[in-house]
């Protein structure tokens, strides 16, 4: 069986360096931002090898299994939080917006993020920002997480994955970090907006995502924005107005009804 590692606390940071890696394939119960400060190797996620180097950032969730393995010493800087911040009172919702994005569509990344060389030098400065509010974590454990969605953001700017060009048009893959992106304006998830960004014509997006997921386009947007909706819900962090507002709803009865359909 394998092992599952659970975390209580609702965020935590980890530093080490080591030349050979201690843990075996694992999951566990929270999500995980891994900075490579220095080495090299593979890391291994969901039986995936992916090339690591100094500079590289990952973002692992509960259902991800990984471990490292290590060809040079490496200095891995571990943040570690759990759903409890993701859903925190008074959090900016473009900004649960894009740690949801990121999180749904974290397979997308599993290369780590092409960051541009600025970026490259803010996430280092920001991973030692980090290191140094850790020294009084009871203190500053609003300020962590607030770099940490500082992060996100950042992480998101680098994802080439959401752009469209001629040899990705078709990339299903590319289809899901859209609707993952654009679940919070309903504008932008018509067929005929969807296809002209896919270079792909208003007649064949939908059939073509159908084939190659065995869901309708209408059904999975349902699905996805249901759910976040369902979170929002089951936090008692946010009103009904307010949810409307930022899925780009009609108003709170709208929410209802939506919530209300199978």
């Amino acid at each position: 069986m394998m092992k599952r590692y659970v975390q209580f606390q609702p965020i935590v940071i980890s530093e080490f360096e080591v030349s050979k890696w201690q843990h075996p394939v694992h999951r566990h119960n929270h999500y995980e931002l891994i900075y490579i400060k220095n080495g090299s190797g593979q890391h291994i996620i969901n039986e995936i090898p992916v090339v690591y180097e100094k500079g590289n950032l990952f973002l692992i969730g509960p259902e991800d299994e990984h471990h490292f393995e290590i060809d040079e010493k490496t200095h891995f800087i571990y943040i570690k939080f759990t759903d409890i911040y993701i859903h925190q009172k008074g959090i900016n919702p473009a900004n649960l917006q894009c740690l949801e994005y990121l999180i749904k569509s974290r397979e997308t990344h599993f290369l780590s993020f092409n960051f541009t060389a600025d970026d490259l030098l803010i996430v280092e400065n920001i991973i030692a920002l980090i290191l140094s509010l850790n020294i009084n974590m009871m203190q500053n454990e609003a300020l962590i997480w607030t770099q940490v969605l500082v992060l996100a953001a950042i992480m998101q700017r680098n994802m080439p994955e959401i752009k469209s060009n001629a040899q990705r048009s078709k990339d299903i893959q590319a289809i899901f970090c859209y609707l993952h992106k654009y679940i919070y304006q309903p504008k932008n998830l018509k067929a005929n907006v969807m296809a002209a960004h896919f270079n792909l014509s208003e007649d064949y997006i939908g059939p073509y995502f159908k084939r190659n997921t065995g869901i309708t386009l209408r059904q999975y947007i349902h699905d996805y924005r249901k759910n976040l909706i369902q979170q929002r819900i089951d936090s008692r962090r946010f009103g009904l107005k307010q949810i409307a507002a930022e899925f780009g709803l009609v108003d709170e009865s709208h929410v209802s009804k939506l919530m209300r359909i199978v």
